[in-house]
């Protein structure tokens, strides 16, 4: 059955079916999911990275864990496009990590007698953790039409024009579940701050 699936076939499938076909080692599947996602994630590596040479190694890297990984999602916990811009930004804050390393590296083989400086801020550090893991938290509490929009709009950098036309629905119904989808969003975040205090 895998080896007979067309072009076609591949691209009216849902991103979970293409995800079952990958785990089966057919290569045409993984293609289907870079066409429809390679542009996006693309996007997001250089927000994040601030380098298109970077950003491509990137979207190699993506691509690669989806092939070896695809075995690990799970259509019942997770939105498959969700799965893979994590492991978008994922891979993007490792390369963006791993330049400052070398970058740390070669300048410390420069001055060897220069005192040690802590590479950041712990406190600040744990704040953006607790907000990233409360942003996280409140995606996955909208419902699915509307966190797609969301992160279309926010991860993949899209417009509400771009998104429409990705999902094929109207304009008009793209800007509904962008708005809903970020009311909704801000009061769980407001909710998270009243908490923490």
């Amino acid at each position: 059955m895998v080896s007979q699936t067309t072009t076609n076939d591949l691209v009216a499938l849902r991103d979970d079916e293409l995800l079952a076909l990958v785990q089966q080692r057919h290569e045409p599947a993984l293609g289907a999911i870079y066409d429809r996602y390679g542009r996006v994630i693309y996007t997001i590596a250089l927000r994040i990275t601030g380098s298109r040479e970077t950003a491509e190694e990137v979207v190699q890297d993506v691509f690669q864990n989806i092939w070896q990984a695809a075995g690990t999602f799970q259509p019942g916990i997770a939105q498959a496009s969700s799965w893979i811009f994590g492991i978008a930004r994922h891979r993007a804050i490792d390369a963006t990590r791993s330049k400052r390393e070398r970058a740390r590296t070669r300048e410390q083989n420069l001055d060897d007698t220069a005192p040690f400086v802590a590479p950041s801020d712990p406190e600040r550090d744990v704040g953006r953790l607790l907000l990233r893991d409360a942003v996280l938290k409140a995606m996955a509490e909208l419902p699915i039409s509307q966190r797609q929009a969301v992160e279309l709009a926010y991860y993949g950098d899209l417009t509400r024009a771009e998104i429409a036309d990705r999902l094929g629905e109207p304009l008009g119904t793209v800007k509904t579940r962008l708005r809903l989808g970020l009311a909704k969003l801000r009061d769980l975040l407001r909710a998270f701050e009243e908490d923490g205090d």
